[in-house]
């Protein structure tokens, strides 16, 4: 399988689910005991080293300077939003249980069908609506007590 085309955004895409499910369960081992927001940022220094060293290795490093207006403004966006999730996330795994927490963040999967339909113009077929309706069933079966 080739992981630099286009038809290689699945493989991917399940090596994603498989570091986001690590991470459930590392980060609600990590913060017993740790204030969440404290957690959230060590864990966010040690990502910003790890991914440094990942980028000068592999000779990706470029020129921020070069980046345009919009780029860095829709970056930065994205940056505030990724710390947002990530200070929700940990804090709700604080308080709450790693195999219900981490269904319903989760949720962004839904939000993210709407928000690319509403913002970039995408068109999900109906197969694609269905599988994102029994995401959000699948959400709310978790989120309401008996």
């Amino acid at each position: 399988m080739a992981t630099t085309s286009t038809s290689g955004w699945f493989f991917w895409a399940v090596l994603s689910a498989c570091f986001a499910a690590l991470t459930a369960i590392f980060a609600k081992i990590g913060i017993r005991g740790v204030d969440s927001d404290f957690a959230t940022l060590v864990r966010t220094v040690i990502i910003v080293f790890v991914l440094a060293a990942f980028v000068v290795y592999a000779g990706k490093w470029s020129d921020p300077r070069a980046l345009s207006g919009k780029t860095l403004l829709f970056l930065s966006l994205s940056a505030l939003a990724t710390g947002a999730s990530w200070v929700c996330y940990f804090r709700a795994l604080q308080i709450g249980e790693a195999s219900k927490v981490a269904p319903v963040d989760k949720f962004s999967i839904v939000l993210v069908a709407v928000f690319a339909v509403a913002f970039l113009g995408e068109r999900p077929s109906m197969r694609e609506w269905l599988g994102i309706a029994m995401v959000a069933a699948g959400v709310l079966v978790l989120a309401f007590k008996r």
